[in-house]
């Protein structure tokens, strides 16, 4: 194997990292093999400390997982409580009519939570999209909007909620006159680290 190796005292602590984001997101050996140009056997072998691994290929397992290199290699445990002051909020680069911020700190663990700000006519795009295969939750908070999802379109006021699976497509448009703020909570985590790193403070905060 290539690059530089991780020393023995850390590859148990490192593997049995890897498996508990692996398993929060329903994610097979397999699957995190093809994402990772490795196998199940060698991800295995690895979450039980059996074999070692180079910075390059554990960079790719964190970026598959939604974490950060960092994430694999801490030690203490998270906050009891982690406060997201408003104005912190990581944000997308605002689209036109539309802004999304991440509400979960990172590391993802068990869930995603994303806030979205849509201006009247507002939308996530002209196409539906589509994300994994995990439960989505979304909730509209203020104003009214209409979700597609699939076939299907929904019109939604305050308070109104649906679930329905990631890999449905689904698009969201503000049907309303005044901004609409939505909610979006996804579990396990679809997001992998490059989707995430896209998320930046928001200029001002």
């Amino acid at each position: 194997m290539d690059g530089v190796g991780v020393a023995a005292k850390d590859q148990v602590g490192i593997g049995e990292k890897i498996k508990a984001f692996r398993t929060a997101r329903r994610m097979s050996l397999r699957t995190l093999g093809d994402l990772t140009g490795t196998t199940a056997s060698f991800l295995s072998q690895l979450e039980r400390g059996l074999s070692g691994v180079n910075t390059s290929t554990l960079m790719r397992i964190a970026g598959a997982l939604g974490v950060s290199l960092t994430d694999l290699f801490e030690d203490t445990a998270p906050p009891i409580g982690r406060v997201l002051r408003k104005a912190e909020r990581p944000a997308l680069p605002p689209a036109e009519g539309y802004r999304k911020m991440l509400l979960s700190r990172r590391p993802i663990r068990d869930m995603e939570v994303y806030i979205g700000e849509f201006d009247p006519n507002g939308s996530t795009g002209d196409e539906p999209y589509s994300h994994g295969d995990s439960q989505e939750l979304f909730l509209v908070l203020r104003g009214e909007v209409e979700l597609t999802l699939g076939e299907e379109r929904h019109r939604l006021s305050a308070g109104d909620s649906i679930e329905y699976s990631s890999s449905v497509p689904h698009k969201t448009v503000n049907i309303g006159t005044e901004t609409a703020e939505v909610l979006w909570m996804i579990a396990p985590p679809t997001s992998v680290a490059d989707d995430l790193d896209k998320y930046l403070p928001r200029p001002g905060s």
